[in-house]
């Protein structure tokens, strides 16, 4: 079988990895960091953070020709759990009813210092 797979365009995956993979009609999103157009951390509270994450993760639903009503299941790691507040109130607006399938997961640390990575899974 080859694997398929896309990258969003104009962000470089960090690693060794595709922002996106087809297994039959389902896709498996990479985790998407808050990183902005210059590859760095966005500055602000947890609310910016998760607006840059959610920005990334619709430009990879974008490449594949999706929205966020595919998306069937989100996992959110998240350094603080304190924070699980400010994310949920960016959260509730990048979704309508019925809500997708959803993961906080408490993590001691991200890659490059962020305080918040969101990973989907969507139906293609």
């Amino acid at each position: 079988m080859t694997r398929k797979t896309f990258n969003a365009a104009g962000a470089a995956p960090i690693a060794p990895y595709s922002h996106a993979a087809y297994a039959g009609d389902i896709i498996f999103c990479s985790g998407q960091l808050p990183l902005d157009a210059s590859g760095k951390i966005v500055e602000g509270d947890i609310k910016a953070q998760t607006e840059q994450c959610f920005e990334n993760c619709f430009n990879v639903l974008a490449a594949a020709g999706l929205t966020s009503d595919d998306v069937v299941k989100v996992t959110v790691f998240l350094t603080n759990m304190d924070d699980f507040a400010g994310m949920n109130e960016v959260y509730k607006n990048k979704f309508t009813p019925p809500y997708p399938a959803r993961s906080a997961i408490g993590v001691a640390a991200l890659p490059m210092g962020a305080s918040i990575e969101i990973e989907m899974i969507v139906k293609g």
